[in-house]
């Protein structure tokens, strides 16, 4: 039997439309229960103001790192199907959305194509995920304008309690 390579991935998740920590849970919930996916860590949910189209409902953003051994595109695939059934509808850029999921890294892979480019090519500009994603990386909690720690621990994974500030 051929054994598959496996992954590091890092995955942003935001919503700001109905229940925002509900639309996390689930996306966490399916991407918990596709065989090849182990969820590694998960960081803090943050409340953060919306980038590039204001007006709207914050959002509630986290970054998780997982181990896959899904191709790229099969994870994309994947991460547009969990969307969907979140009921997001694609309409303005940067607009309102129940969930929206990016890789932002897979592996040391480079990838730029018409449907994904990796790693995330505007991730280090913004806070809503370099901040969940330092929590992941490194441990660091970290203080940021716009941005505020919501709920820690907020999806278990063994060895994680389930806390809640």
């Amino acid at each position: 039997m051929k054994t598959l390579p496996a992954y590091d991935v890092y995955l942003s998740l935001g919503s700001n439309i109905g229940d925002r920590l509900a639309h996390l849970q689930a996306a966490m919930h399916e991407l918990g229960q596709t065989p090849s996916i182990d969820i590694i860590k998960v960081s803090s949910v943050y409340e953060t103001e919306p980038w590039g189209l204001h007006g709207q409902r914050p959002f509630f953003n986290a970054v998780v790192l997982i181990h896959t051994s899904l191709s790229a595109m099969d994870l994309l695939r994947l991460c547009q199907k969990i969307e969907q059934q979140q009921l997001r509808v694609c309409g303005i850029r940067w607009g309102p959305r129940t969930l929206d999921i990016d890789i932002l890294r897979y592996g040391n892979m480079i990838l730029n194509n018409l449907e994904l480019t990796i790693p995330h090519p505007r991730m280090e500009e913004r806070d809503f995920v370099m901040v969940p994603l330092n929590e992941v990386e490194y441990g660091l909690l970290e203080e940021r304008p716009g941005i505020r720690r919501i709920a820690g621990n907020w999806y278990p994974v063994e060895g994680y309690p389930e806390t809640f500030l």
